[in-house]
């Protein structure tokens, strides 16, 4: 299992800098792969008024520094098709947002920088309905995409999780040749989000991420992505439902230790 962890958006350089080096150091005392996550712009804010973060050229400057310093691979989100390029140069895997899961051109321009290419399915989506992105960013020639499940729309502000959901995606690359090629990843925070039930900004319920996050070991997925943050009350993106960092110890600790326990049944 590899773990995806950071904050929602880049606050500071400094502020990037401190939670690489925490999360990382958690994760390699357990042996955990680990790959730090902060998006350079949140083009999708439910306000205008909403905190986007520096942009591409510097929030690409700051990631390219925060993988020198501490010697972690990086995820970012890429929106448009021009932002590619750029982000391949420093990124190691490129994420496709939720909302823009069936964008053709943009998964398939990741897809062509020899990246790995993280799907977020979109929460108005069926699991076989990502078979189609699937096949995208394989035409394109992507060497190993993954596929994250972040819940679906449950009526008005609420999203579910459907474990089935995770080895339907699971199943999407049944048959290959490279069974590695496709990987299921679990974003717990994001499924935990109540959409604009915040007014101008999202709400969240992060009592109930430990929960969520054990059952989706449970369910087997490849790895986990967690929204992480010191202060999430501080939190200028997202704060609503991230995971706190002094929680973190022990929730890396419960989920190694299902993964552990299943590790003989998965062959």
């Amino acid at each position: 299992m590899f773990l995806i962890a950071g904050p929602c958006v880049i606050e500071s350089e400094a502020h990037a800098h401190y939670l690489a080096a925490e999360v990382a150091g958690r994760a390699r005392a357990r042996g955990l792969r680990y790959i730090f996550k902060a998006s350079y712009d949140k083009a999708n804010r439910s306000s205008p008024h909403g905190f986007r973060g520096p942009g591409l050229e510097e929030g690409l400057r700051v990631l390219a520094a925060v993988k020198r310093a501490h010697g972690i691979e990086i995820l970012t989100d890429v929106h448009q098709v021009s932002e590619v390029a750029a982000a391949a140069e420093v990124a190691d895997v490129l994420q496709i947002p939720a909302f823009l899961c069936r964008q053709t051109d943009l998964i398939q321009a990741a897809a062509r920088t020899g990246r790995i290419v993280n799907i977020k399915k979109g929460q108005f989506l069926a699991p076989w309905d990502m078979r189609g992105a699937l096949e995208k960013a394989r035409a394109a020639g992507a060497r190993e995409v993954w596929l994250t499940e972040r819940g679906a729309s449950f009526g008005y502000n609420n999203l579910v999780v459907d474990m089935r959901a995770l080895p339907m995606l699971r199943e999407l690359g049944a048959g290959e040749a490279e069974p590695n090629r496709l990987r299921v990843v679990f974003d717990v925070t994001h499924a935990l989000q109540l959409p604009g039930a915040g007014g101008d900004r999202s709400g969240g319920m992060p009592q109930y991420i430990e929960p969520l996050a054990r059952a989706g070991v449970a369910a087997g997925v490849d790895g986990l992505f967690l929204e992480v943050h010191e202060r999430p009350e501080a939190a200028l993106s997202d704060g609503a439902n991230a995971l706190p960092l002094a929680r973190l110890d022990g929730l890396l600790d419960q989920v190694l230790a299902i993964e552990r326990a299943l590790t003989p049944s998965r062959g």
